[in-house]
């Protein structure tokens, strides 16, 4: 893919340098690691989940951190014993450390998390302030002495002498 040069829109715009940074990034070739597998899902109007496959992991092996705008789950094994007197044959089971960042959008917030059966889920919401939600603006109408105005909450006409 052509590498764009968005030099000339960082002269003529304000505050939108995290947004060009996001589209330099989405051209570059990922080599985001593929452990440890994980689901996104949409649970309701603004609330979503993030779901990972933690299998091994206790909750003081895991820790979880949002700051702007990046979401951090990191996995660190705690030290084994070496001398726990096992002796492994074949040993499949990795305990290796990850790190996995997720980019948020602007106005999530994570609720909390829960560590069940080996999966870890991450609660999200998106929480648009009021200021930014679409708001009904009321039209009013004069004719002679009467106004008439039609409510933004309802939609109902109320008229005014």
């Amino acid at each position: 893919m052509r590498n764009v040069d968005f030099s000339p829109l960082y002269r003529s715009t304000v505050g939108f340098d995290r947004l060009f940074n996001l589209l330099d990034t989405v051209g570059q070739p990922e080599q985001a690691p593929t452990y440890p597998p994980y689901n996104i899902e949409r649970t309701g109007e603004n609330d979503y989940q993030i779901t990972m496959a933690v299998a091994g992991f206790g909750e003081n092996e895991l820790s979880i951190e949002a700051h702007a705008n990046v979401l951090t789950v990191r996995g660190e094994k705690a030290e084994e014993d070496a001398n726990d007197g096992r002796e492994y044959l074949y040993r499949g089971i990795a305990k290796r450390t990850f790190e996995r960042r997720f980019q948020l959008a602007d106005h999530m917030e994570v609720r909390g998390a829960t560590l069940k059966n080996g999966l870890l889920h991450v609660a999200l919401l998106r929480n648009i302030p009021e200021a930014m939600k679409p708001r009904r603006i009321a039209i009013e109408t004069r004719g002679g002495d009467q106004v008439k105005t039609i409510t933004a909450d309802t939609g109902k006409e109320k008229t005014a002498a």
